[in-house]
């Protein structure tokens, strides 16, 4: 078996002449924690359910453990969707719920205590077993629909937006307890999100997706500190974008005017003398500095703050350049700066480190 343990090649969707999904070209490394993410219609659940079977694909192969499982129904893909309703039955104790699968299997009784007790054990619900779904909150319900997905073995597990339906607190705490899940299992998790944080934290590796196509595969890391494109820049937390024009190369930097200021950054794709740009910076790396604070101000921009939002550990100013461009800046408290005082109104400079900043070729 290869380090692949799914395929998709070239996959599409049509659903009613409206084409879905596009020559859609993936691989699924075994034992990753993969997520989907995309705003709402980019077709992130339509791939997770021509993977589990549920859908065919209007053309393309999808391979799983090596095996094309075109034409395949659901239950003999050795996949296991967790829906974000979960589809618990209410009539049912949590060990019933559990054990559904494998008595519609007639796996023997011994077995299916072992297995079914075993599986709680993982999610640790096995104090739980004869309760029924309202009798449980929300998380364990959760914890539920994953022990039935798993004491079925499969190969991989699909997960359908299933944190979207609870309160803050609790969505923070099962997405620790999914990842050491993941690890403790050792199978595939493909999880589909629209949540970026959620993405960021959870996963091996995230593919962003839009309009039906992937944008970009990678790291939790490079999809944010290196898109490759605006629409993953914009996606994927907030950035600041500012539009600019190459003016001379040199070598492995490239100078680019900026409002009328000369920057030098680096050339990470081949640019022409000319062409235009845009420079996304990040709020965490854009610098405000009040003006009795700076004395060189050769390559910071003149600006004056809108609005100061306190969140404890940080201070978020929405600051407007000279320009009339807005740009957003966080800043974090830290021993040289333990007050961060700002007000609505003061002017200001703001700037950013040199390499802190991503450049991509302008796009309308």
């Amino acid at each position: 078996m290869t380090g692949h343990i799914i395929e998709l090649r070239g996959v599409a969707k049509t659903i009613h002449g409206h084409e879905i999904l596009h020559n859609i070209n993936l691989e699924v490394r075994n034992g990753e924690f993969l997520t989907l993410l995309g705003p709402s219609g980019c077709g992130k659940t339509t791939l997770l359910r021509l993977i589990s079977g549920f859908e065919e694909p209007t053309q393309g192969s999808i391979f799983i453990n090596g095996n094309d499982v075109s034409g395949l129904p659901p239950h003999k893909r050795h996949v296991h969707t967790v829906f974000q309703s979960y589809a618990l039955f209410p009539h049912m104790t949590v060990f019933e719920n559990v054990a559904f699968g494998l008595r519609c299997k007639k796996i023997p009784h011994a077995e299916i205590q072992q297995r079914v007790t075993e599986a709680l054990k993982i999610v640790k619900l096995e104090k739980y077993a004869q309760r029924k779904p309202e009798q449980l909150s929300g998380g364990q319900q959760q914890r539920v629909a994953i022990a039935r997905a798993v004491v079925n073995q499969p190969l991989v597990l699909l997960l359908d937006e299933p944190l979207s339906s609870l309160d803050y607190r609790l969505r923070k705490t099962m997405q620790i307890e999914l990842k050491q899940l993941q690890r403790k299992l050792g199978i595939t998790f493909i999880f589909v999100t629209h949540d970026q944080e959620e993405a960021l934290s959870m996963s091996d590796r995230v593919v962003v997706m839009y309009e039906g196509s992937i944008e970009q595969i990678g790291t939790p890391r490079q999809v944010y500190e290196a898109p490759q494109s605006l629409t993953v820049a914009k996606f994927i937390g907030e950035v600041n974008i500012f539009d600019s024009e190459v003016i001379s190369i040199d070598d492995k930097y490239i100078t680019v005017d900026i409002q009328g200021k000369k920057r030098i950054v680096k050339n990470t794709i081949p640019f022409n003398i000319g062409q235009k740009v845009h420079l996304l910076v990040r709020p965490e790396d854009l610098r405000v500095w009040g003006q009795a604070e700076v004395t060189d101000t050769a390559e910071m921009f003149p600006g004056t703050v809108e609005e100061v939002i306190y969140k404890g550990t940080t201070v978020d100013l929405m600051v407007r350049l000279s320009n009339n461009q807005l740009v957003a800046a966080t800043e974090f408290f830290d021993e040289d700066d333990d007050r961060l005082e700002y007000a609505i109104g003061e002017k200001v400079w703001t700037t950013w480190l040199s390499g802190w900043e991503v450049v991509l070729p302008h796009e309308e």
